[in-house]
């Protein structure tokens, strides 16, 4: 009755359990952006960014910052260690960032600091747009129609989505703003004797809002509002304005137009410009019901708008659903593969039937486990589950096969179930515990794997203690009640007994025989199996991540050069239009987003990220190599790369990073010879490297205005008149903001849209006589290059330059920069990449699994009572290690996190066969026989459990190898080291570790 209560309770967990893409868990990244009002790159490091990163470095557990600054606007990124609370650390930001602003201008907005976190990455994003023939005029711009449909997909498609119980937020882009103009007429003003001067203040004041006071009238109490508050366009035709002796309409002096603002960034869907959402689910919300509530959505709006189309993009629900889909037939085909091994070993149908009512048992009381420790069901716990399956169905075959020889050897049913359960319950615990000891270090591991693959070893862990306790308990129960009755399966039973035609005992003893024989020559073979593996450990090539394929990907173009939004616009879809046959969809972020979360920031008016989504791998790497080639034929100065899609997983685990970094520092902070030495720095290496893809450096071309003080002084034209009138000439004299809704429109005051030089040609400016003169007669005009974006980090500011070179490449690079950069007294150079970084990686694996095999001998120490013991049965890992490596290269895989990661567990598995084994010789010889007939009773008892065990786990691995998606890419290195580590590991329990333990007791006359 407890197991039915504890496996209707894990039942109800099912319905409970929340079902993800990854654990949730806590990004330590915080971004700061920063608006700099208009100022250069390099004054904006100077006053802010840099004072601000210095600030920021003293925040405790700080791993990495890292700064860029553009014009008008940069961005600090700062990643703590793994463990940090990240909370803390966002208070600490916001406290700096809080102490800097005392010391900026008033009219610096504050930065915003944002968050990284998982629940906060859109599942998905919605792009709206209309035909082509209602959104574009004939010449090109935008028609009307476009306008409206963007301020309705504003005001109530974004609402109507926001208000579902699921959606936590959302963020969007591509929202059109409009602005109203003013435009004087310099004739008329010049008649009537006004400047600019008063128009700004006419509009100023005609905004007038006094506020309200509360009268009281008698026995009633009111408050009167007194409001002259502009509202919109027509109330600033009708402001008067008075030149003294007559009083005119704002109307007749100046034209007033309500436009588009001039737009930093837009967004595209298929060529056609879109307004795009991100959706960010809440964190308790189910994938499923989400996307259901959105679809019954929009199929609603779609209805009652039909001009409005709606395309989805960077669906996260299709990867999740892929992946725990595909894992879950995976879990089921192991599951399928290890019953027919059972079958064919035990040669009783009966037994398979019991374990196959234990493992859905276990798996359910699991169920109800991950609900008592808030896990959920993820590509990360579901892979444990499949690798716990087989270890379930161990214990299982175990405790099933002992009861059977109890039977075999004339015990009544009831006593078999007892004593051959009780026998081998001490070595399965003991196998438990190896196995999960072996998880303890990892969830040590430095970064987010240690963090993140705590899921799958509390999913193993929890599956093996479930399933020993199920086991020992409820298997002997109903293996009684199956065999206490006879019936057809007992018929069934007796003829597969006959159809046993191969007799494993005989082939295992004849085999063993040529080994005790040939006992140098297995020693021999076991030896050189210990130098393959540490051979192949030099030439299998090492990654931190297994690489995954894709159908999708982000091409970021800077064309470093100064164009504006729509230039970059048509450059886009002229690229894409050559290949958007061969694509299912695009879409561009061009130029600056509006999405408030987005933590890049930093993005130019000539930057663009495009979504590019294929039928499959070979079209997209096809379409990269055409991109990247055309973009370099026509536009040779800009910089293109491939990134991988934004998902949580890529968002963890993608190390963008090029393999080495080269970090030029310039130690005198002289600028005024940084850009000239960094020039001449680049094209040494440029020339050192000439079968290297090197970008070229960032340019920023500037126009530089320099004012005549002298003459503005000697012609009486005030400073601020000048100002005034320069940026009513290029339009962004700003009055005032009226409220529009939830927005602000802006009151310009500006002019006709000409070049730079019409405007300082056409433009009069007054000075205080009333007299009036051209502007371009106080300036001086020049032409300067700066770099467009300003990098700094830890050591201050660099310049990084990226080496995309393999391993053996990197002391070569390295020794002609050192060269290169000796030639330069004030400059030093660092080194960062991915290549240091696997490296580490892979080194502090290594350290795991010594750590690991040290916990493992203290584990078999306790247990078998002995130092010596335990080294016998280690002595199976450095062998099963080569194994492992031998089929990563076969299957064409690397060393990489998720390998390792199976080699560790490996270590753990493929001992828990050698402590079945020893522990039985330990039982005969404790009976009176001699090691050597003991050795080889314990061996034919062990056979077939060894055996089945082995393949067990092997089957319900070997599912994964065949799965497609993401989460079957991922475990698929795993699998195939693991399952290379059992080949390997299980002919060494049956034959090497029986020889070795042979020497021991021979030579040493140890007794146990």
């Amino acid at each position: 009755m407890t197991t039915l209560a504890i496996f209707i309770l894990g039942l109800l967990s099912s319905i409970r359990v929340p079902i993800s893409l990854l654990p949730d868990i806590d990004i330590p990244e915080i971004s700061v952006q920063i608006d700099g009002n208009n100022m250069s790159a390099r004054e904006l490091e100077n006053t802010i960014i840099r004072p601000l990163r210095l600030s920021l470095l003293q925040i405790s557990n700080l791993d990495e910052i890292k700064s860029e600054t553009t014009n008008g606007s940069g961005v600090i990124r700062l990643r703590f260690f793994y463990g940090t609370s990240i909370n803390y650390s966002f208070i600490e930001v916001n406290e700096k960032v809080d102490r800097m602003m005392v010391n900026l201008s008033r009219d610096i907005k504050r930065p915003r600091v944002i968050k990284a976190k998982a629940n906060d990455l859109p599942v998905l994003y919605i792009n709206l747009t209309l035909p082509k023939t209602l959104a574009v005029k004939k010449n090109g711009s935008l028609a009307q129609q476009f306008l409206d449909f963007n301020r309705f997909a504003n005001l109530v498609v974004r609402k109507r989505i926001e208000q579902l119980p699921e959606v936590a937020m959302v963020d969007v882009t591509g929202v059109i703003k409009t602005e109203i103009i003013v435009v004087p007429d310099r004739q008329k003003l010049t008649s009537f004797g006004l400047g600019l001067e008063e128009i700004e203040s006419a509009i100023k004041k005609a905004n007038l809002e006094i506020g309200s006071i509360s009268v009281r009238d008698g026995q009633y109490q009111y408050n009167l509002r007194f409001s002259n508050e502009l509202s919109n366009i027509k109330s600033i035709e009708n402001i008067y304005v008075s030149n003294g002796s007559r009083i005119l309409q704002l109307k007749n002096l100046a034209s007033i137009k309500e436009l588009p603002q001039s737009r930093k960034g837009l967004t595209l869907y298929n060529g056609k410009e879109a307004y795009t959402m991100a959706i960010i689910k809440k964190k308790d919300a189910r994938m499923y019901q989400l996307k259901g509530a959105l679809e019954k959505t929009i199929e609603q709006i779609k209805e009652e708008h039909s001009e409005i189309e709606f395309s989805i993009t960077r669906d996260q629900t299709k990867l999740l659903d892929y992946s725990i889909r595909n894992l879950g037939k995976s879990l089921f085909w192991g599951i399928l593969l290890a019953f027919s091994i059972m079958f064919l070993f035990l040669r009783d149908i009966k037994s398979p039937f019991l374990i196959g009512i234990g493992i859905p048992v276990s798996l359910i009381i699991c169920l109800f486990v991950f609900d008592l420790f808030e896990i959920s069901i993820n590509i990360i716990s579901l892979s444990g589950l499949i690798l716990g399956v087989g270890l379930m169905i161990d214990n299982s075959i175990i405790i099933i096969d002992n009861i059977t020889q109890f039977r075999e050897r004339g015990l009544t049913l009831e006593f078999a179930c007892i004593d051959g359960t009780n026998e081998v319950f001490r070595p399965l615990l003991s196998s438990v515990l190896t196995t999960c000891a072996v998880f303890i270090p990892l969830i040590f591991l430095s970064g987010i794997a240690g963090t993140l693959f705590f899921d799958q070893a509390m999913a193993i862990t929890i599956g093996l203690f479930t399933s020993l306790l199920v086991s020992v308990t409820l298997l002997p129960v109903l293996y009684y009640l199956f065999h206490s009755r006879k019936g057809k399966f007992h018929q069934l039973g007796k003829s597969m007994i006959k159809w046993d035609t191969i007799s494993l005992e005989k082939l295992y003893k004849k085999v063993f025989k040529i080994v005790m024989t040939k006992q140098k020559w297995a020693f021999g073979i076991f030896g050189l199996l210990i130098f393959l593996g540490g051979v192949l450990f030099i030439m299998i090539p090492k990654e931190q991540m297994p690489r995954l394929s894709s159908t999708e990907t982000i091409m970021s173009i800077d064309w470093n050069e100064s164009i504006n939004a729509i230039e970059n616009k048509k450059r886009i879809i002229s690229l894409l239009g050559k290949i958007e046959d061969t694509l299912i969809q695009y879409s561009a972020l061009v130029g600056q987003q509006q999405f408030l979360l987005d933590k890049n920031g930093g993005i130019k008016t000539s930057d663009s990220k495009t979504y590019l989504q294929t039928s499959n791998e070979n079209n997209l790497e096809g379409i990269k190599i055409s991109l990247n080639r055309h973009i370099k034929q026509r536009f040779p100065k800009a910089i293109v790369n491939f990134t991988e899609v934004d998902n949580l997983f890529n968002l963890i685990f993608s190390d963008e990073s090029p393999p080495l970094t080269v970090k030029i520092q310039n130690l005198s902070n002289d600028f005024n010879r940084l850009n000239e030495d960094l020039l001449s720095i680049w094209k040494k290496i440029e020339k050192s490297f000439p079968y290297i893809d090197i970008q070229p450096i960032q340019w920023e071309n500037i126009i530089l205005l320099t004012a005549d003080s002298k003459k503005l002084l000697l012609y009486g034209i005030e400073p601020k008149t000048f100002e005034n009138t320069l940026k009513s000439a290029f339009s962004k004299k700003e009055i005032l903001f009226l409220r529009d809704n939830q927005d602000f429109v802006p009151v310009v005051l500006g002019s006709e849209k000409k070049s730079i030089s019409q405007v300082l040609q056409s433009t009069k400016i007054m000075s205080i006589d009333g007299t009036y003169y051209d502007v371009g007669d106080f300036i001086q005009k020049n032409y300067i290059q700066d770099l467009g974006t300003i990098i700094g980090g830890k050591e201050g500011e660099y310049y990084p330059i990226d080496f995309f070179i393999s391993r053996n490449k990197e002391k070569e690079v390295k020794s002609v920069i050192k060269k290169i950069i000796d030639g330069y007294p004030n400059y030093d150079v660092q080194y960062t990449g991915s290549i240091d970084n696997n490296e580490e990686l892979i080194m502090e694996l290594l350290v795991i699994i010594l750590v690991t095999l040290v916990l493992l001998y203290f584990i078999l120490a306790s247990q078998f009572e002995s130092l010596t013991l335990p080294l016998i049965i280690l002595l199976e890992v450095p062998i099963s290690f080569a194994g492992a490596l031998l089929f990563l290269i076969i299957f064409g895989m690397s060393i990489n996190l998720m390998s390792m990661i199976g080699i560790v567990v490996m270590t753990g598995i493929i001992i828990n066969d050698s402590i079945l084994k020893i522990d039985a010789v330990i039982q005969q010889k404790r009976k009176g026989n001699s090691i050597l007939r003991s050795l080889i009773i314990a061996g034919q008892r062990r056979l077939k459990p060894i055996l089945m065990t082995s393949l067990t786990t092997i089957l319900a691995l070997i599912p994964v190898l065949v799965t497609d998606g993401l989460g079957g890419e991922l475990q698929a290195p795993l699998a195939v080291a693991l399952i290379g580590g059992l080949l390997m590991g299980t002919f060494v329990s049956l034959y090497f570790i029986p020889l070795c333990y042979y020497h021991l007791v021979k030579r040493k006359n140890h007794s146990i």
